[in-house]
Parts: C-alpha cells; sequence; structure tokens
C-alpha cells in the first residue's frame, strides 16, 4: 500500500485509472495460479520474491554484485527446497544465507551487506509462506482468505482515509496514512472474515473474525515497515514495473505482512513448520 493509501491528498484521475486498470489485470493471472496451485503458484511466488528482493538491493543500493548473487542463489534454492516440500530447509537456507550476510556486513563494515541480509528475509520468506500456505490442507480457501483481508485492507484504509482524514498514524514513518484509515481498513477486514466464516463453515465464525482482525493489523504493520524503509532511504516507490502503483513491493508490502507474522504466530501456537493452520484447527478439534 503506498503512502497515499490511507489519507491525504486527491491522487490524479490518471493514477487512479491506471491502478484500477492494473489491478484488473493482475488479479485474474494472480487467482488463476492460486486456483492452480503447485508448480504454477509456486513459481508466481518465486517471481514475487526474486523481483521483491531486486527491488530491495535497488532501495538499499547495494553495489556488491558478488553478494547480491548470492543472495538470489539462497532465495533461488529455498523456492525450489519449499516448492518440492522441504519447508525446513528452505527456511533453513534463508536463515543461513541471511545470517552469512549480516556477519560478513558486520565484519567489514558494509551497512549495505547488513540490509541485504534483512532483504533475503523479507523478500524469502514471502514466497515460502504463500506456498506453505498454498500446499496445506486447505490451501485454497486459506490463501484465497489471506488475499481477501489484504486487499480489503487495502481499499478500504485508501477511501477511508481520503474521505475522512483525521489523526495521523505514524506521521514521521508514513505522513498521509491516518487512523480512519486503519480503522476502515481493519473494520472491511473483519467484514470479510464474517463472510468467510459464513461460507467456508468448518471454524466458528469468531475464529475467522479474530484471524481477519489479526491479518488486517499484521497486514497494516507490513505497510509501515515498507513505508520505513522507503523513508530511511529516501526513495519515494520501490519500483515502476506496474502501471500507477509503483514496485511489487509497494503492492504486496501488506501481504508480506499479514503473510509471514501470520504464519509465524500459526507455528509459534501449532509447532508445525509445514501446515500450521490445518494443526491449529486439528488441535481445536475443527
Amino acid at each position: 500500500m503506498t503512502d497515499g493509501a490511507s489519507g491525504g491528498g486527491r491522487p490524479r484521475a490518471t493514477e487512479l485509472r491506471l491502478r484500477v486498470i492494473s489491478a484488473l489485470l493482475l488479479a485474474p493471472a494472480v487467482l488463476l495460479a492460486t486456483y492452480a496451485g503447485g508448480w504454477p503458484f509456486a513459481i508466481g511466488a518465486a517471481l514475487c520474491a526474486a523481483i521483491l528482493l531486486q527491488e530491495w538491493v535497488v532501495i538499499v543500493r547495494v553495489n556488491s554484485v558478488i553478494s547480491t548473487g548470492i543472495a538470489a542463489l539462497a532465495l533461488a534454492g529455498a523456492m525450489l527446497a519449499v516448492a518440492t516440500g522441504h519447508v525446513q530447509e528452505a527456511l533453513g537456507l534463508l536463515l543461513l544465507s541471511a545470517a552469512g550476510l549480516f556477519g560478513a556486513g558486520w565484519l567489514l563494515g558494509m551497512a549495505g551487506l547488513r540490509w541485504l541480509a534483512v532483504g533475503v528475509l523479507y523478500a524469502g520468506l514471502t514466497g515460502v509462506v504463500l506456498v506453505v500456505f498454498r500446499a496445506g490442507e486447505a490451501g485454497f480457501i486459506v490463501i484465497l482468505f489471506l488475499f481477501a483481508v489484504v486487499w480489503a485492507t487495502d481499499i478500504a484504509a485508501y477511501f477511508a482515509g481520503r474521505r475522512l482524514g483525521g489523526p495521523k498514524l505514524w506521521a514521521r514513518v508514513s505522513p498521509k496514512k491516518t487512523w480512519s484509515g486503519a480503522l476502515g481498513g481493519f473494520g472491511a477486514a473483519v467484514l470479510v472474515g464474517l463472510v468467510a466464516g459464513l461460507l467456508a463453515g468448518r471454524a466458528p465464525l469468531a475464529v475467522w473474525l479474530v484471524a481477519a482482525g489479526i491479518l488486517s493489523v499484521f497486514s497494516q504493520a507490513g505497510d509501515l515497515l515498507e513505508s520505513a524503509l522507503k523513508r530511511r532511504f529516501g526513495v519515494k516507490d520501490s519500483g515502476r514495473i506496474i502501471p500507477g502503483h509503483g514496485g511489487v513491493m509497494d503492492r504486496v508490502d501488506g501481504l508480506t505482512g499479514a503473510g509471514v507474522l501470520g504464519y509465524l504466530v500459526a507455528v509459534v501456537a501449532s509447532g508445525v513448520l509445514s501446515d500450521p493452520v490445518a494443526a491449529l484447527l486439528g488441535m481445536q478439534g475443527y
């Protein structure tokens, strides 16, 4: 979600039109890959992760070709591992490569390497977590729910912030985001949880509502994290690959926050890496 997504100023009509057209073109491809699952979805997630890493490298201004190549190889290896069902190995590779890059940056006094290490985790965990969720027992529903919560949060925050304005959410990090936008996004996400609970069943309605609320908060945290990163390095957009939207990171920052943080919570609660959602539901007898 861009800085203008939750308040402050009216974007130009042309920009808004480009956003709508881009979303209409991209959404069907994303949903088709999600429906297919398996390798089509894994390839899509890997491509997304690769672009995220590339944009991260540009933002933090890493100039070392060798270090960037190591990061790219680690990401590729992790995505291949998770696509073939080796979740623990994928996560281990990301952690080891990030630790190595961070350690090298620390010893050599190169801040760029330390930022690159964080980027490996940011991009890699985004891709790995998406594949893990989709490969789960209820993977299709889980991914659709995740997408719906993030998209509803993003869209509602955008329009609620523009229309209502009011106090800033965190002015130092993102001057245009407001509490009205954040609450509007949260409310929309809870509504998604209500609809999902009524349609999907299995777990009680309260579980869907709580999950939607938590994921919405995580989504907005991911958005603020990206805003803080761009402000730290004086960058407006992560890239220009999507007309009207900027870079891929600008579009999936909320998905990264909701997906990665949601996955970590589920893993801690269930003790399972490969399909923590199914494990949690099973523990509760659903």
